[in-house]
């Protein structure tokens, strides 16, 4: 049983930036595909980064060349580092987790895949 909790939301500029983080406990990371999703207001919740177990990593379009996954598998936490924000980055950001050996990462972007979801934490981007 893994539990997620995310944390470092809050309020940035349009241009900041901003790193979330996401601690693990109950379990190593190092064995499951990890990734961030988010949701604005009023829209679907969609991916955002993903990341394999073996370190490769995916990004949406919308954010790729501005966010970083990433995760210390000694802390047990995965990292969100985010630059460049914009308005449209504003959402409640939640990571989740699979076991690696129960998803196929092609399916990263698809929240279905995932069994662990932490709370959730809001990242509001001011214009």
């Amino acid at each position: 049983l893994l539990n997620l909790v995310e944390s470092g939301g809050g309020s940035a500029q349009s241009g900041g930036s901003q790193r979330l983080s996401c601690t693990a406990s109950g379990s190593r990371v190092s064995r499951y595909n990890m990734a961030w999703f988010r949701q604005a207001p009023g829209k679907e919740r969609e991916a955002v980064a993903g990341i394999h177990s073996d370190g490769t990593t995916k990004y949406a379009d919308s954010v790729k060349g501005r966010f970083t996954v990433s995760q210390d598998n000694a802390k047990n936490i995965l990292y969100l580092d985010m630059t460049s924000l914009k308005s449209e980055d504003t959402a409640i950001y939640f990571c989740a987790a699979v076991l690696t050996l129960d998803t196929d990462f092609r399916n990263w972007a698809d929240d279905y895949e995932y069994t662990y979801w932490g709370q959730g934490t809001q990242v509001t981007v001011a214009s």
